[in-house]
């Protein structure tokens, strides 16, 4: 899988744009995508957004940071299918706090074919829920 990303600053959010072509091993037996495999696709356009705005999750975790997923929903409105090019937007509309909530729409050129949202806690090596890092603030304080 391939990932190319573009970073944009709107007024009061965050946003990216990923890039990806489904792999063959995406597909289902009805030769779409299988529904699983958007999961995958949030994530590269998680660690881009994070990437283009200056703090990679190697960063974050090397500070004693992870941020699990707890919770994720997910529209599907058309199918995609083996080779397409799939554009995946995340945007972060809320500044973020102890959780941060994305949301993504995925599309196939001007087709929307899904909508997603996940939301994650920040945790310390110990699991407990904690405020982000100072280097991870300061980033978002610049941009909201």
């Amino acid at each position: 899988m391939t990932s190319e990303s573009s970073p944009h600053i709107y007024s009061i959010v965050l946003t990216s744009r990923s890039t990806i072509r489904v792999r063959y091993a995406e597909t289902d037996m009805m030769g779409v995508v299988y529904h699983g495999s958007y999961l995958p696709w949030l994530e590269v356009a998680r660690t881009d957004l994070f990437r283009n705005f200056g703090l990679s999750y190697r960063e974050l975790e090397a500070a004693g940071y992870s941020l699990p997923v707890l919770s994720v929903n997910c529209q599907y409105l058309r199918p995609a299918v083996y080779d397409d090019e799939i554009e995946i937007e995340v945007t972060c509309g809320e500044k973020p706090r102890i959780r941060i909530k994305l949301e993504y729409v995925i599309s196939r050129g001007e087709e929307r074919l899904a909508t997603a949202m996940t939301e994650h806690a920040f945790i310390d090596r110990e699991g407990r829920p904690t405020r982000p890092p100072e280097s991870f603030t300061q980033l978002i304080n610049a941009h909201f």
